[in-house]
């Protein structure tokens, strides 16, 4: 595969927000102006994609499906690491029937030469994908969110497929219910993170492995805009629509903020990375660890 990073994306036809299964979602905000909210979410998918080809990247998009919402975040569909695909299991039932059209989707994707193994989580082990999994390619490791959406066990089962080492963190607060919007690894191996989300744990864990420096705390207001929820790409950074603040603290650790207006996609709890899944990442040892004694 080429090194071009490639993302996958969901195509936001099928996309509301019609139940609440997180502190964020807001039905009632969506149902007040259905079409309206319709329209505004095809524009910022489509500035989504703009922004990330512009960063360099390449876009596979597949279909929603109806009455499948929550599939326009396909970060939570699995964890992906050298050409091999753990395919998540969603704790709750309003994303559980999007299980099988991921799997669909990543099996033809595998017809195409993007990957060698397709395997999926064990039944009532709770794991929801990149969401929850994100590899450190600094470290060499995975850092796992427990708690919320996932168990502790998936942690071990990353570890176990993958061979790679896993440092799971526990989530304490159900507004920031998946990793994913509160802790993102950067390509200088800082951390942007939201330490609230924590417990005590937890954050000894993030700072026994990365020193003071290489931390960026974000704000309430950062958290709360989604920031910490980006997709970086070398020096650049697609998030949702950022503070001044935040973008001149990553400006004076190189990076280049590229800010989209996700707002109909924060009414269900989702930001730029939520909406993103990197097919193509590669470990520096490029899978010669997993499942070496095999």
């Amino acid at each position: 595969m080429s090194s071009t990073p490639v993302l996958l994306l969901t195509d936001p036809a099928h996309f509301e927000v019609s139940y609440t299964i997180n502190p964020w979602m807001a039905p009632a905000a969506w149902a007040a102006d259905p079409a309206g909210h319709r329209a505004a979410a095809r524009r910022s998918f489509r500035a989504l994609a703009a922004a990330l080809r512009a960063a360099g990247a390449r876009l596979e998009i597949m279909p929603g499906v109806a009455g499948l919402p929550d599939m326009v975040f396909p970060a939570n569909a699995a964890v992906v690491l050298d050409g091999a695909v753990l395919v998540a299991r969603f704790r709750h039932p309003e994303r559980q029937g999007e299980e099988q059209h991921f799997r669909d989707q990543f099996h033809a994707l595998m017809r195409r030469g993007f990957f060698d193994e397709v395997a999926q989580f064990p039944a009532r082990c709770f794991q929801e994908g990149a969401g929850d999994c994100l590899w450190d390619a600094t470290r060499g490791r995975f850092w796992a969110g427990y708690g919320q959406r996932s168990t502790r066990q998936a942690a071990d089962e990353v570890a176990a497929f993958f061979g790679r080492e896993v440092t799971a963190l526990e989530l304490v607060s159900p507004r920031f219910y998946h990793l994913d919007v509160c802790f993102c690894p950067l390509s200088g191996g800082e951390i942007l993170y939201y330490p609230p989300a924590f417990s005590p744990a937890a954050l000894a864990a993030i700072r026994d492995s990365v020193a003071p420096q290489g931390l960026i705390e974000a704000t309430d207001e950062d958290a709360e805009r989604f920031n910490v929820n980006a997709v970086n790409i070398d020096d650049r950074l697609v998030m949702a629509s950022a503070s001044p603040r935040l973008v001149a603290r990553l400006a004076e650790r190189g990076y280049r903020v590229d800010e989209v207006d996700l707002r109909p996609f924060i009414l269900s709890g989702g930001g730029a990375y939520c909406m993103t899944l990197r097919l193509d990442r590669r470990s520096s040892a490029a899978g010669a660890l997993r499942r070496a004694a095999g």
